[in-house]
């Protein structure tokens, strides 16, 4: 139980994908302009990493010991099939949510964060339970990470900030400085 607790909280602070990693850099920087729009492309997010790591664990077991060879396109395969039923059913569901996502939503196809998951949760030779710790913790990092740069993204509008900064260049220093803040965790957790 202690294994899953620590692949946890490694993947939701300290080895987050988008604040350690960089992965998963055109969503956090295109969608983070509402928060609301944000937290729920964070949620689709985690149900894709969930559906995808299950997904790699029969493929590992069961499949891709006669062909390892075929991992990579076959992880592709799997990350855009689950996107194309998300996109399907958040279309039916909330239209709203679907107009508001725009091209972000089968963008997460192309996530490199999703991919990593599958190719990282192979290469650590996670079990069915570990990898779905891994998805759940990395797909709560992801949001995590989503909805702070989105409220941080709102109040930078109703603050004075001088023109110079405005923009895409505010944005990537508020980047810069969680990414820097959630490195302080890794060393809260080695001394602990």
């Amino acid at each position: 139980m202690g294994d899953l607790v620590w692949i946890f909280i490694s993947t939701l602070l300290i080895n987050n994908f988008v604040l350690a990693y960089f992965l998963g850099i055109c969503p956090f920087l295109g969608v983070t302009q509402r928060l609301d729009t944000a937290f729920r492309l964070g949620l689709a997010t985690i149900f894709v990493m969930f559906i995808t790591s299950i997904c790699v664990w029969i493929l590992n077991n069961y499949i891709l010991v006669y062909a390892p060879y075929l991992n990579l396109i076959t992880y592709i395969v799997v990350i855009a099939s689950t996107v194309q039923f998300v996109e399907m059913v958040i279309r039916k569901v909330s239209p709203t949510l679907f107009r508001a996502l725009g091209i972000f939503l089968p963008l997460i196809t192309t996530n490199c964060a999703i991919l990593a998951l599958a190719i990282f949760t192979t290469n650590k030779g996670y079990g069915l339970i570990e990898g779905l710790v891994y998805a759940l913790g990395s797909g709560m990092g992801f949001t995590l990470a989503m909805v702070l740069m989105a409220g941080l993204r709102e109040e930078t509008t109703l603050a004075p900030v001088p023109s110079l900064v405005k923009g895409t260049a505010m944005n990537l220093i508020i980047a810069g400085i969680l990414s820097m803040a959630f490195m302080g965790f890794a060393g809260l957790f080695s001394a602990g």
